[in-house]
């Protein structure tokens, strides 16, 4: 089965589509999608936005969390059920634990035991575990949490590490973050840290590439990084992958905050239109390409990492050049008011212009979909 579209893409081909300055058809040739898949997002996004019956993405949710609570509801009576007949037999309410363990062992999760019986989760695993003080148990926890928000994006450092702990169920003070950072050593990759000196991230990968931009067969080698522009709403981030072989952009995300997500997803976007095979991955040393959540998505999709030097612009060349053009053609023609604005603009540039007009010499004067449809027949047929 083939993989859908990532969001992004779809909400780029609706925004393009509903400005009316060309029609369906050229929308779908430009994009290199069928008209009938524009037409139901178009129609999708009308009822998301009220303007036709159906059901939304939002009523879906509901229905979805209507099913997950009559599941909790059967796990519930399930509990009362068991509890009924577990303190019949005058059991020391002291011991009502093993009856949350019997109950676990049975697929009923323990926060809907607990909840149901009346105690808390947490007296429930102390009473499980060693004991050991309440505070240092949840400084662990916290320090572990800090952790894997700093393995997936070493940008952050310990107020947005504060901002994200919430998220994972955890609620402490700034100031109680930044001590325990600081004593584990949790620093952003951008802070200044006096007497420790400033250096470039170590290399998660080696260098497969060697300056050598050119490759024989399509998808033997994307590149990727990550450039930013300034509106009047604040700066757009763009992380775009490139393939040598036709010089085509497989996959781009643009966003408003430079996170490691936002290269994750210009790479799931490529894996979802290209669906590759051992592909090499080259990029610079940026946290964004060192953060464990893409190393993560380059395993789980089987390609290969690469990685140039610090401070060597040259290693990541050919992708430099693509976001020179980028810059001359589309940034710097003139102010942009909004992000969105921008944002159609460097779409419209990118799967318009560069894949489908501006012919490149070192193509034999083709355009970057011609080139890959003359070289790949099956793609062709």
């Amino acid at each position: 089965m083939p993989k859908p579209y990532p969001e992004e893409f779809r909400r780029d081909v609706v925004a393009v589509a509903r400005k009316g300055e060309i029609s369906l058809t050229q929308v779908a040739r430009d994009f290199g999608i069928s008209q009938s898949c524009v037409k139901n997002w178009l129609k999708q996004a009308d009822i998301e936005d009220g303007h036709r019956p159906g059901t939304t993405r939002d009523e879906s949710a509901e229905l979805r969390e209507a099913r997950k609570r009559i599941r909790q509801l059967e796990q519930e009576a399930e509990v009362m059920r068991r509890a009924v007949a577990y303190f019949s037999r005058d059991v020391n309410p002291k011991m009502s634990y093993p009856l949350v363990l019997d109950l676990a062992a049975d697929g009923i999760p323990v926060a809907v035991t607990c909840r149901v019986l009346g105690f808390s989760t947490q007296a429930f695993y102390q009473w499980k575990r060693c004991p050991v003080s309440q505070r240092d148990w949840d400084d662990a926890h916290l320090i572990n949490a800090a952790l894997d928000i700093h393995a997936d994006d070493p940008a952050f450092g310990y107020r947005f590490i504060a901002d994200e702990l919430p998220a994972r169920g955890i609620h402490a003070s700034e100031n109680r973050v930044h001590r325990l950072c600081s004593a584990q050593r949790i620093w952003s990759v951008f802070a200044k840290k006096r007497g420790l000196g400033r250096k470039a991230g170590p290399p998660v990968h080696d260098d497969l590439v060697g300056r050598n931009f050119t490759a024989t067969v399509a998808d033997a080698v994307w590149l990727t990084d990550i450039t930013e522009h300034g509106t009047s709403e604040g700066k757009l981030y763009l992380c775009a992958v490139k393939d040598v072989f036709s010089n085509r952009i497989v996959g781009y995300s643009i966003d408003s905050r430079m996170k490691a997500s936002l290269a994750v997803s210009a790479l799931n976007h490529a894996v979802a239109l290209r669906s590759p095979t051992a592909t090499i991955v080259h990029s610079d040393r940026g946290s964004q390409f060192r953060s464990r959540k893409f190393v993560n998505a380059l395993s789980v999709n089987g390609l290969r990492g690469s990685m140039g030097r610090a401070g060597a612009c040259g290693d990541n060349a050919a992708m430099e050049s693509f976001f020179a053009l980028l810059q001359k053609n589309v940034l710097d023609r003139k102010r942009w008011a909004t992000r969105h604005e921008l944002r159609l603009a460097i779409v419209v540039w990118i799967e318009k212009t560069y894949h489908r007009t501006r012919r490149q010499r070192r193509l034999g004067r083709l355009t970057p979909i011609e080139f890959e449809t003359i070289n790949r027949p099956a793609l062709a047929a």
